[in-house]
């Protein structure tokens, strides 16, 4: 029986082929919608945890907190923006709190210690110009992030020390100041009009874009300092954007959280937690944040064009009830020579579950073309990803909304008199 009702639907769909395709659009583009944002934020989700696993499990992020301070300077002797204004925001890591952290009697669990600077600069290569993304940074940086060259080499513990003026340009630095390409090592780079001298150029990390990695000139930290973010406490200390640290090991990382915060507690006189002007994060914590983020979003942005698998089930009850309208008097002749309710009921609802799950078929090959095309757009900075959850979701909606926006057109026929559907015009 159930076979012969689909025969009878299929056939009668088949009657009828724009108007089914017309009627599946909704199911398309709903499932299409979400299958390509579900793919992408799932792709933007690995490439984000490939970028922190690429660094290493065992690395431990120290980040200023900008506190309120009144009178000029907190305990810690961080001054604010504004020294003449009764109160301002002062940040509160320096190179002093770095060399803290890198003595092994008070931070034994510390392998590496690595303060950051970071800042804007105006970089220039001949006529070429553009506003760059400065780092000042010791060699060590690169053990910590696994960062290679393609041209040339890191800068050498004698150019940290020496505060000598040298550079290495991320890849989109590079494209931006080399468009010509070639290997511009011994070339001379200005940065807020002080020459540099290009050492290296560094491996692409997340492709060519803006405000990435990549995006990043990276040069010593005692060059930064002395030459273009000469930013000091009031005790004369330098202060810094950031301080890495990398634990003996993962299984270390907790206590050498706990390290870190003592000493620069101490350091900065701080009795109570709830005055700490630090923050200590992991990998695996800024992963979870991030992966929190994107996941809520992915969801959110999910949820919009879901609302696309309504209007689309709108449209297949209403195309159904015009259906049904349309072969009153089949459906009559039918149960007139004996076809039960049942049987009328099932018909409908085939017809219109199969329309829901050809439009979901048709949305899932889509939304994985529309997903693969932003992918490539993105200079392959993420791939896209859909996961078998996902097309069973797709699929099971597609089923769901034909179910459900089916049932009244399908109860609607199977409740039809068929004397009365007989004398239907």
């Amino acid at each position: 029986m159930l076979r012969e009702n689909l025969r009878v639907a299929l056939r009668a769909l088949a009657a009828n082929k724009l108007r089914s395709v017309l009627t599946t659009l909704g199911i398309i583009i709903g499932v299409a919608a979400v299958i390509a944002l579900v793919a992408a934020g799932n792709g933007v989700r690995q490439y984000i945890n490939g970028q922190f696993e690429a660094q290493g499990a065992n690395l431990a992020y120290v980040f200023p907190v900008r506190i309120d301070i009144k009178g000029g300077a907190n305990r810690a002797g961080f001054l604010g923006a504004n020294t003449s204004a009764r109160s301002g925001i002062a940040a509160s890591l320096t190179e002093a709190d770095a060399a803290a952290l890198n003595d092994r009697n008070l931070v034994p669990d510390a392998a590496a210690v690595v303060p950051v600077v970071s800042g804007g600069a105006r970089a220039f290569s001949g006529a070429r110009k553009y506003p760059a993304r400065v780092r000042g940074t010791s060699p060590d940086y690169r053990l910590l992030n696994n960062w290679g060259t393609r041209y040339g080499d890191w800068f050498s513990d004698a150019d940290y020390t020496g505060r000598s003026r040298v550079a290495l340009l991320g890849s989109y630095a590079y494209t931006r100041l080399f468009p010509d390409g070639g290997d511009p090592t011994g070339y001379e780079v200005r940065l807020n009009d002080v020459p540099f001298k290009i050492v290296g150029v560094l491996q692409e990390r997340g492709g060519n874009v803006a405000n990435s990695d990549d995006d990043t000139i990276i040069i010593p930290l005692t060059t930064a300092r002395d030459r273009l973010f000469p930013s000091r406490n009031a005790k004369g200390q330098t202060l810094v954007s950031i301080i890495l640290v990398q634990a003996v090991n993962q299984e270390r990382v907790a206590a050498a959280v706990q390290e870190i915060t003592e000493v620069l507690r101490q350091r900065h006189n701080i009795a109570y937690r709830g005055e700490d002007d630090f923050s200590v994060a992991t990998q695996q914590d800024l992963q979870n944040t991030v992966g929190a983020v994107t996941g809520v979003l992915t969801v959110f942005l999910a949820a919009i064009a879901a609302i696309s698998l309504l209007v689309g089930g709108i449209g297949i009850m209403n195309i159904m009830l015009v259906s049904v309208t349309e072969r009153t008097r089949e459906i009559g002749l039918r149960k007139a020579i004996g076809a039960k309710s049942s049987a009328i009921l099932v018909q409908f609802l085939l017809e219109s579950v199969f329309l829901s799950l050809l439009g979901g078929f048709i949305g899932i090959g889509i939304g994985w073309g529309m997903a693969s095309l932003v992918a490539l757009v993105s200079n392959n900075q993420f791939q896209a990803l859909v996961t078998p959850d996902a097309v069973a979701l797709a699929v099971g909606f597609s089923i769901l909304v034909g179910v459900v926006f089916g049932v009244y057109p399908a109860a609607r026929a199977a409740q039809l008199n068929p004397i009365d559907a007989l004398r239907f015009e």
